[in-house]
């Protein structure tokens, strides 16, 4: 993060206690109103003694966490509807409103870039804390993103034991993050092979996990794991919730592998480095015009890169997203004779799209037909 922004975190920090004494809550809960009323704070005492206060950091969380939950937490997302979360930073409030949880979910592998300065301040030793990327093998930023010729699925031919399989020993919460993989684990040297890149921001790990339907399913485990944490008594409602929603998830990553096993092509080009899960389930090659955060602006030399790469291939479809301007996908759309279309990373929901109903599944089953067109061109 940059300086300017620690030392805002930093003087938030001190003014924590004074919020939490005055009992203010987190009013940013408006990508909660994706999963309907269920959502909504209850105004009885005795509903909310009952109900695990659970915060979790953006809208894949809520959603994965919701559906664990069902009607026996409040779920709250820190993270306002329509706003991208690389760019949030908490306020006074959040921290307080977290301070006052039972239950804190996030994505984890530096997606919240501001989560151990915020859990660093708390003072409530009884938070349960759910990382839920925690065992899940990461990719570093741009691995699998290069542009090279050879990029037949044998490329990406994973075996996805992943076989850190989440488990409530990996949610002891006792934050001892030495068995994680951190940057320093992954500190490779890759100035030779971003130059063979052409330049794309291989820096970092990869945080969108929840991209590929198959990663999502170990992401809800690892969140019911850590609601049965908090409410032992309710472990069984916990995993039949679970495994309601994981059959969803099933069904939409068969639907990905049928969709892509017998298309023309196997690659994409999309705005930012978000999709690099995706195309490894699936023996994919994501092609991004930029690096992990939808923040960077690409070079002129990436832009050239790109630019060559669709001439060469013939690309007819450049992805842009939600939340973030569309400006470079058009420029270079505009430049290869090609069309631009959507592919969500649903880090967040736009109001149109919470107005609409849609959820995760439904985005992903837009991004599904997306692809399919733009691989079958």
């Amino acid at each position: 993060m940059k300086f300017s922004k620690k030392a805002t975190l930093g003087l938030l920090f001190s003014l924590t206690i004074i919020v939490a004494g005055c009992g203010q809550k987190s009013t940013s809960d408006a990508n909660t109103s994706s999963a309907g009323a269920a959502n909504k704070v209850s105004t009885s005492t005795e509903s909310e003694t009952a109900k695990l206060n659970v915060q979790v950091s953006f809208y894949p969380m809520y959603e994965f966490t919701k559906n664990v939950a069902g009607d026996l937490a409040d779920v709250h997302t820190l993270v306002p509807a329509g706003m991208e979360p690389h760019d949030w930073e908490p306020t006074p409030q959040d921290i307080a409103s977290i301070e006052k949880a039972d239950v804190l979910v996030y994505n984890g592998a530096g997606m919240e870039s501001w989560m151990d300065q915020v859990t660093g301040s708390l003072s409530n030793a009884s938070l349960i804390q759910v990382e839920a990327s925690k065992g899940i093998n990461l990719l570093e930023g741009g691995e699998h993103d290069h542009h090279h010729e050879d990029s037949e699925a044998t490329e990406h031919d994973h075996d996805h034991d992943h076989a850190n399989e989440a488990t409530t020993e990996e949610h002891d919460h006792d934050h001892d993050h030495s068995d994680e993989a951190t940057a320093e684990e992954h500190d490779h040297d890759h100035d030779a092979e971003a130059e063979e890149g052409h330049g794309h921001d291989h820096g970092g790990l990869d945080p969108h996990v929840w991209l590929s339907p198959a990663l999502a399913v170990k992401e809800v485990r690892i969140i019911e794991a850590g609601l049965t944490q908090a409410a032992p008594e309710h472990a069984e409602q916990f995993k039949q919730n679970a495994d309601a929603y994981i059959a969803q998830l099933e069904s939409l990553d068969q639907d990905f592998k049928a969709a892509v096993a017998d298309s023309k092509r196997k690659d994409f080009i999309t705005q930012h480095a978000a999709f690099g899960y995706l195309a490894q389930e699936y023996g994919l090659q994501q092609v991004p015009i930029a690096g992990l955060s939808p923040e960077q602006e690409p070079s002129a030399a990436q832009m050239a890169s790109v630019i060559d790469f669709a001439k060469e291939h013939q690309v007819k479809t450049i992805f842009f997203e939600t939340l973030v301007s569309s400006k470079v996908s058009e420029t270079i759309a505009s430049e290869v004779g090609a069309k631009t279309a959507v592919l969500n990373p649903i880090e967040g929901l736009t109001e149109e799209e919470i107005a609409a109903g849609m959820d995760y599944i439904s985005v992903m089953r837009q991004n599904l037909e997306a692809l399919k067109l733009a691989l079958n061109e």
